[in-house]
């Protein structure tokens, strides 16, 4: 089982988000929680992951253009513009201290990117705020950074789940994307094979494993 450490989210996105949850409840037997809308335009459904029987903080957030959103563009966030179908987009690890990783990570080579804030309304109208890397270019093979600082991180709240049994990343040449994972001092095991792209491995409640 490999599971990275400090893993707080991973992002299947798609171009449609009520699609995604069928697909998603399709092969999981599992409907996702509403989650909210962003300022970015656009809005997720959210699954926790249990580890050994334990709840969280490990969550999956199913992520498409907000069919509210008053912007006619469709969102490029986790690149939605250009799916065509459901994709495991990106990952997100929670370090001790947001800040001294993004200053550590500088200093051995990779720049994660500024931090910045964002923040969603759930249905209930409840805002909720974080802090995250997300610059300009920012790339998807590599997890970003997150911090809830005081808000309840998804994944232990009263949502359905899940467990999950792994997560990888998937590379013809692993090498490049583990030195720089390495720098990063986060991150996903690397394993080689093709093509290239996320694993995640989940077990539902009849017992069936389920690869995504």
């Amino acid at each position: 089982m490999t599971i990275p450490a400090h893993l707080d989210h991973i992002v299947i996105a798609g171009p449609d988000l009520d699609a995604v949850v069928r697909w998603f409840a399709e092969l999981t037997g599992v409907v996702a929680a509403p989650g909210g809308a962003h300022p970015t335009g656009t809005a997720n459904a959210l699954v926790a992951l249990t580890v050994d029987g334990e709840r969280g903080p490990q969550y999956v957030e199913l992520i498409g253009p907000d069919p509210a959103r008053t912007a006619p563009e469709v969102p490029t966030t986790f690149g939605i513009d250009g799916l065509t179908a459901p994709s495991i987009q990106a990952y997100a690890v929670h370090p001790d201290d947001i800040d001294q990783a993004v200053a550590s990570a500088r200093e051995r080579g990779y720049d994660p990117g500024d931090v910045h804030d964002l923040s969603r309304r759930k249905p209930d109208g409840t805002l909720l705020e974080w802090r995250l890397t997300r610059g300009e270019g920012r790339r998807l093979d590599v997890p970003f950074l997150i911090d809830w600082g005081g808000t309840e991180q998804p994944g232990l709240s009263g949502i359905p789940a899940i467990e999950l049994l792994s997560f990888e990343r998937v590379e013809p040449d692993p090498a490049p994307l583990r030195a720089v994972l390495t720098a990063l001092g986060h991150g996903a095991d690397v394993v080689e094979g093709a093509p290239a792209g996320f694993r995640l491995t989940l077990r539902r409640a009849d017992g069936e494993v389920v690869v995504l």
